[in-house]
């Protein structure tokens, strides 16, 4: 059960026992943050449903289609019921719909449940879910569904299988090897007790808690700690057919989780015929490609795991669980894409095996129904805008959320803020974005702030914002328990929190001390949630100050696992093992929700959450957590957020220079490079690593830090056309190589290296010492170097990367539009001139996009916006418009750069509605590059350019 204490808040500093709180939890920092204790965190064999599901000592049950009971219903597709060898098990029902996308969905419950599963109602968009009539064909043991080109889905009824066709090959097979289970509901009725609670008195032997840690672990009055105990729990199961191993209740770390409902385990095995790679299921600290976990030559001895959990300081090349947990699947071979999204947000286990016939994976899931929805592809492109129909794409975010961030813990008072914002300053160095962690609070009461250090806050916000700037406060989802913190009364007389068993509300240890945590899943909840970002509400807040909900998990220092008891239930009684991985999601949703609220539907927000979900990217964007500064923290940070935008979710980073520890100059400039790459740039540090603004490092540090972000700031326009692609199709922003390139097998595990969009590759270097690349330029070339724009063929290239050099190269054959000015911030681009990067393919062609809106508000979803198509051929260059509408901007295009071009011309000339007759233009013969000036067209006018 849950310990309630009294926590001695900041008012009581002075406190005897305050200080020996404050000492000890220093020393208890100091100790245990640097790496993570794997020994807080289950593995499978430590946890009931996935070890008696995975290590069976028999066959699993079989299970058949019963023939009579197949019914077909046109647009609804069909319904059968399923039937296990297990003669006391009852009856399940499956049904199969297909989607007007291509996207197969399967279904399965039990038919006469003791009590109906829960089911979440609210994460698949509603207009994805049109179904459409398949054409049906009966046989005697099998029936087929065929839909679309090429598209079939079989279904076999004795043994149990569902097969997806693609052009007559089996792309996905599903339950083919048999291991398809689902524990029924049952009575518990004189089963004996596998594990006895913890006795609280006896572990903590009368001795008083001031506190706890995030290794859940009691700090004492007396200033020692809780020792940590070797676990109850073994390996083995508890009985000795396993059967019964963990169905009514299990004890870890300290803890016991009890089951009143008892088993209720689903899984099932999806294969794919024929392919050797697989991808997805984030998030983890691993390779983009998956890694075996079972079978001969298997990576790992551990599946693969989604539980969402506050994991300090994360180990790497390991399947444990981390922050967010997106159960979907991706299989890539020259022959398509296509897809497994596992709809289950309980915890769930991934096994993946691979041989030369085929990669598989097996799903073990703690609650929750059979709901597998197959994405047929074929292209990756096709693949990810079905999924993303299924979840939502990620929301247009606002232009400043693109540029750089400036964060730490902490920035400790006014004056702090006052002096790194006039450095930037003084610097001519870009940022956009100020934040402040938990310490800018009153006792960690999120609303409000502590008047000692952040007496004036909106006059705070004010001076940066006159500067084009805005500032963001980190709001968690644990509240103080004080009854003299308005949130809390409130949030505790509207009955708003999450409840224990006997129905009073659930008590966890966070940053406050005693806290309780609202329950996002009710939509009431989260209404009420968002009116606090009113200003009145939210007092010294502004329109321009922007959220960071951390520690969402949830984050319970003294819960199992570091978070929420599984047996602790929302407002309508379902238990926190349904809707675990859900939580983080819904606390961003309804935090982006109160932007929206407080700017009257006009602006769009910007949240930043740790914890996410399928669908997390319609609400905001998320990091990857508490890295470290070193080298191999920055090497994992791509294949992480190469792994996460597969997974629908774009708008994603890594903190720069690493959260723990301190950085030199040479990894902050490495690292600065690959983040100016990546969609969200954000620099982060823990309050114990030394200083690391750009300019603590010295020259030449601080001028290629600046450099650094300054080329950031240019491509911006391209970011921002990216992201417009993101939202109207679903493709990630940043993409594993193999999605432009889906034939060219050696992209096919490579996650050193990545895409930025379509149009330009980039390798970080990611060791010290390091200076020179070698990087893979796909398709048949030329590629040109972004900043000396020299060229280089197709192919493995080795590339001089000095410290103040990354490899980065645009795509011959693309147009890249630029703004080239140095500002200060975003907000004062918003009218500069654009200039045109054109590189010439072989054939001398060259095309690409500019998205162009105001840059804030939801005007673009009326058609306040340009999306400009420029095209190069038959040195001819034409700008038209890619969707028809009646915005305009002032924004010119003041240069082109033709990049390749062959031959000197002659001249230049323009023709457009505002502007007609000859250009001035410089031709470099030996780089052949043709540099045209002020052509003075408006960027979102149709506009020719003739080169003769």
């Amino acid at each position: 059960g849950v310990v309630r204490r009294t926590y001695l808040g900041p008012r009581e500093l002075q406190s005897f026992r305050m200080r020996i709180f404050v000492l000890a939890f220093l020393l208890s920092f100091s100790s245990s943050v640097f790496s993570v204790d794997q020994s807080k965190f289950r593995t499978c064999k430590e946890t009931g449903f996935c070890r008696r599901n995975r290590n069976r000592p028999g066959p699993p049950p079989q299970f058949s289609v019963l023939p009579s009971s197949v019914a077909t219903h046109g647009k609804d597709g069909l319904t059968a019921l399923l039937q296990s060898n297990q003669l006391e098990a009852p009856p399940l029902k499956m049904g199969i719909s297909v989607y007007d996308s291509g996207v197969v969905r399967m279904q399965i419950r039990e038919a006469n449940p003791e009590k109906p599963r829960w089911e979440a109602a609210d994460i698949l968009l509603d207009d994805a879910l049109t179904s459409i009539e398949p054409s049906m064909q009966a046989q005697e043991s099998s029936m087929r569904l065929e839909f679309g080109e090429g598209r079939a889905l079989v279904l076999e009824y004795e043994p149990f299988s569902v097969t997806l066709l693609i052009d007559g090959e089996a792309s996905a097979v599903v339950n083919g090897r048999g291991l398809f289970h689902f524990e029924y509901h049952r009575s518990r009725e004189g089963e004996p007790s596998l594990a006895a609670p913890t006795d609280d008195e006896d572990r903590h032997k009368g001795k008083k808690i001031v506190g706890y840690w995030e290794d859940g672990l009691a700090i004492y009055e007396d200033g020692s700690r809780e020792v940590k105990v070797k676990d109850e729990t073994s390996e083995e199961p508890a009985k000795g057919d396993g059967e019964e191993d963990g169905f009514w209740e299990e004890s870890f770390g300290g803890h016991t989780d009890s089951k009143p409902l008892g088993p209720a385990s689903v899984g099932i095995d999806v294969d794919f015929p024929g392919s050797k790679h697989l991808y997805g299921i984030p998030e983890h600290a691993s390779s983009m490609a998956l890694k075996a976990t079972t079978g001969p030559g298997a990576d790992y001895s551990d599946p693969y795991r989604l539980y969402t959990l506050d994991v300090f300081e994360y180990d790497l090349d390991v399947p444990m669980a981390l922050y967010g947990g997106i159960p979907l699947v991706w299989s890539h071979t020259t022959r398509g894409t296509v897809g497994a999204f596992w709809f289950n947000p309980t915890e769930t286990f991934i096994d993946i095996e691979k041989d030369d016939k085929s990669a598989r994976s097996r799903w073990i899931s703690e609650s929750g129904i059979v709901d597998l929805m197959l994405i047929p592809g074929p292209t990756p492109a096709d693949a990810i805008s079905q999924f993303t129909q299924l979840v939502g794409t990620t929301d247009l975010p606002p232009m400043f959320s693109l540029g750089y961030h400036q964060c730490r813990w902490n920035y400790k008072d006014e004056a702090d803020v006052a002096q790194v914002h006039a450095k930037f300053e003084e610097l001519n160095f870009p940022y956009d974005v100020l934040w402040l962690d938990i310490e800018h609070t009153d006792g960690k009461r999120y609303f409000t702030w502590d008047d000692n250090v952040f007496p004036n806050p909106i006059a705070m916000q004010e001076n940066i914002s006159k500067y084009g700037r805005k500032m963001v406060t980190i709001v968690d989802p644990h509240l103080k328990r004080d009854n003299n913190y308005y949130i809390h009364t409130e949030a505790t007389d509207k009955g708003l929190y999450i409840k224990n068993k006997d129905g009073s509300d659930y008590d966890g240890w966070c940053w406050p001390g005693s806290s309780s945590y609202l329950d996002f899943t009710q939509p009431h909840v989260r209404e009420w949630w968002a009116e606090q970002f009113k200003l009145e509400n939210y007092k010294g807040s502004t329109m321009d100050l922007f959220t960071w909900n951390d520690m969402n998990e949830p984050s319970v220092f003294n819960g199992p696992e570091v978070t929420m008891q599984k047996d602790v239930v929302n407002l309508d009684g379902i238990e926190h093992r349904e809707w675990h991985n859900l939580y983080g999601m819904y606390q961003q949703r309804a935090t982006a929700e109160g932007h929206i609220l407080r700017s009257g539907g006009v602006d769009r927000p910007f949240v930043l959450s740790r914890s996410f979900f399928a669908g997390s990217q319609r609400w905001g964007a998320i990091w990857t957590g508490d890295n470290k500064a070193d080298w191999e923290h920055l090497a994992i940070a791509s294949p992480m957020l190469l792994s996460i935008g597969l997974g629908g979710l774009t708008f994603s980073g890594a903190d720069v220079g690493g959260f723990f520890g301190n950085t030199d100059s040479e990894l902050m400039v490495r690292w600065m490079q690959a983040g100016s790459f990546t969609p969200f740039f954000r620099g982060h540090a823990h309050h114990d690593s030394k200083r690391r603004e750009p300019w603590m490092f010295g020259e030449p540090t601080t001028s290629q830090l600046r450099s650094v972000v300054m080329a950031r700031y240019s491509l911006l326009p391209y970011w921002y056309t990216l992201f417009y692609a993101a939202y109207t199709s679903g493709l990630p922003t940043m993409r594993p190589l193999w999605i432009n390139y889906p034939k060219d097998e050696a992209t096919f595990e490579m996650d050193d290296q990545w895409m930025v969009g379509a149009d330009i590759v980039v390798k970080p270097v990611t060791a010290p010492g390091v200076t020179k690349t070698e990087i893979y330029l796909p398709g048949d070339g030329p590629w040109y170097d972004v900043e000396s724009l020299e060229a280089y063929s197709a192919g493995k290239v080795t590339l001089a990367t000095p410290l103040a050099k990354i490899a980065a190269l645009q795509r011959g054959g693309s147009i890249i539009p630029r703004k080239l000015r140095l500002r200060r911030s975003t907000k004062f681009m918003i009218n500069d001139p654009y200039t045109l990067y054109i590189a010439l393919d072989k054939q001398g062609k060259a095309s690409g996009d500019l998205y162009i809106d105001d840059e804030t508000t939801f005007n673009h979803k009326s058609g306040n916006f340009a999306l400009r198509h420029f095209n190069f051929d038959s040195l001819v260059l034409e700008s038209t418009s890619g969707v028809p509408t009646t915005f305009t901007a002032n924004n010119r295009v003041e240069r082109l750069v033709f990049i390749g071009l062959e031959r000197a011309p002659k001249t230049v000339s323009v023709s457009s509605k505002s502007k007609t007759g000859s250009l001035t233009f410089d031709y470099d013969s030996r780089k052949k590059i043709l540099t045209v000036r002020k052509p003075d067209v408006f960027a979102t006018e149709d506009f020719k350019i003739t080169v003769s």
